[in-house]
C-alpha cells in the first residue's frame, strides 16, 4: 500500500468540476468544454491520464476519447451503489488486451475500444 500511497500522492491530478472554486493536492482545476481539454491533456502529458469515479468515465467514452479501459473486478459481491456507464447512449465494443489474475482474487483487465 505505500508504494501506491507514495505514488498517488506525487501524481499530478486534474479534477472536472463546474462548482468547485480551487482543488489541492497537486491538483488542477479543469473547466470549461470537457472534450477540448481533455485533448489538451492528453497531448501534453505524454504519459497517458488515468479516470476515476462514475461520470466522468461515462461523459468520456460518450466523447470518445478514452483509449484503453482497465477494469479490476473484486471478488465481493455489494449489491447496491452506483453503476458504471448508466445511460450510455450507445454501446461500446471492446477488445481484451491483457488479463491479470492478482493474489487477492480480484482480476485486472485491460480493454481497448474496437474502432
Amino acid at each position: 500500500m505505500e508504494p501506491f500511497a507514495r505514488t498517488i500522492d506525487a501524481a499530478q491530478k486534474y479534477v472536472v468540476s463546474s462548482t468547485l472554486e480551487r482543488v489541492d493536492w497537486n491538483a488542477e482545476l479543469v473547466r470549461g468544454d470537457l472534450g477540448k481539454a481533455v485533448q489538451r491533456l492528453k497531448r501534453e502529458s505524454g504519459k497517458g491520464l488515468f479516470v476515476g469515479g462514475v461520470k466522468l468515465p461515462l461523459a468520456l467514452t460518450e466523447l470518445g476519447l478514452i483509449d484503453e479501459y482497465e477494469f479490476v473486478v473484486h471478488p465481493r459481491l455489494a449489491g447496491h451503489g452506483p453503476t458504471l456507464f448508466a445511460g450510455l447512449s450507445k454501446h461500446v465494443d471492446l477488445k481484451l488486451v491483457s488479463r491479470m489474475e492478482l493474489g487477492s482474487g480480484a482480476v485486472a483487465m485491460r480493454y481497448e475500444p474496437r474502432r
